[in-house]
């Protein structure tokens, strides 16, 4: 597995290092930790001009030299401080880093098209001032809607340090939905951790109830009772394959707007991690991010993970 990790130093990446440890990542990865400094490099001199006679530079673009370099060397030694911390989290892990003079959400961005990881993992924003609820900071923001990779919103563990694990998909059906459950499914959880599979339904829903045939669409009706029994065997089958793996799962059919729905499903059952699809099934393929995922990241108390599909991702 190949995962890019943005870190910055502050308080809410140092937690999100931490939070690593309850996320179900293999005991053998390549990992590059990435630190940026927002700086702007003014372009070299790399003009073939005659160099008996060196070209003049300003002072100011001199200083701007110096002062990127030393800004991109503190970024590196952030990196370098968070790849020590990870050693001793993940000691199997072969790990890198990395700094850079860039946008640091471009940055990660570009390194991610470049490197294509499996998992691009960024800190959240803290709380917000009202509300007390979590936010997304620009960067990880930018990265979550942008990037092509699935990407994990990492949070701070809330519960402390008890085990095991409880883990929320959302699923609606969509193809990315199933691969929010297989993400799950892969990853190596303690023993008695539960999954809990999230269905939110509003006025009426489609879905692909054979992922192996997406030209296969059936509606539900949220009024009829026998659409509702028919979703639960829909999506008991997800939740068989997660009982495989030794995931205590279940089911939960609920009404509501999905947004709201599982931030609020994950907050009351005290989740640990949310994943959901990048895409629901009323997602269009020009747009990279959906309306719920992206709001159930910005939202959740908990880490949430945005999975996207590795047929897009390749």
């Amino acid at each position: 597995m190949r995962i890019l990790i943005g870190y910055d130093g502050s308080e809410c990446a140092k937690a999100a290092l931490l939070d690593l440890r309850r996320a179900g990542l293999p005991s053998e990865a390549e990992v590059i930790v990435m630190a940026v400094a927002d700086v702007f490099v003014p372009p070299p001199d790399d003009t073939e001009a005659d160099r008996t006679f060196p070209r003049y530079m300003p002072t100011s673009i001199s200083r701007a030299h110096e002062h990127a370099k030393q800004e991109v060397a503190q970024a590196l030694a952030l990196a370098e401080a968070a790849m020590t911390q990870l050693a001793t989290l993940f000691p199997h892990w072969e790990i890198h880093a990395e700094s850079s003079a860039d946008s640091p959400a471009w940055a990660l961005i570009k390194r991610a098209d470049q490197w294509k990881p499996d998992l691009i993992i960024v800190g959240s924003h803290g709380h917000t001032a009202t509300g007390g609820r979590f936010i997304l900071g620009s960067v990880s923001q930018r990265v979550l809607y942008e990037a092509r990779t699935s990407v994990r919103v990492a949070r701070g563990r809330m519960n402390g340090e008890e085990m095991p694990l409880r883990i929320v998909v959302g699923m609606d059906g969509s193809p990315d939905s199933y691969a929010a459950v297989s993400a799950v499914a892969e990853r190596s959880w303690p023993k008695g951790s539960e999954a809990r599979l999230v269905v939110v339904l509003d006025t009426v829903m489609f879905l692909t109830p054979d992922p192996s045939a997406p030209e296969t669409v059936k509606w539900f009706e949220v009024a009829n009772q026998s659409d509702l029994n028919q979703l639960g065997k829909t999506f008991k089958s997800a939740a068989d394959n997660l009982r495989k793996v030794g995931l205590s799962s279940s089911v939960i059919l609920t009404t509501g707007n999905p947004k709201v729905a599982i931030v609020e499903e994950a907050e009351s059952w005290n989740a640990d991690s949310i994943f959901v699809g990048a895409k629901g099934a009323r997602g269009i393929d020009r747009f990279l991010l959906g309306s719920v995922s992206a709001a159930v990241a910005a939202r959740a108390h908990c880490s949430v993970e945005v999975v996207r599909r590795r047929s897009i991702v390749e």
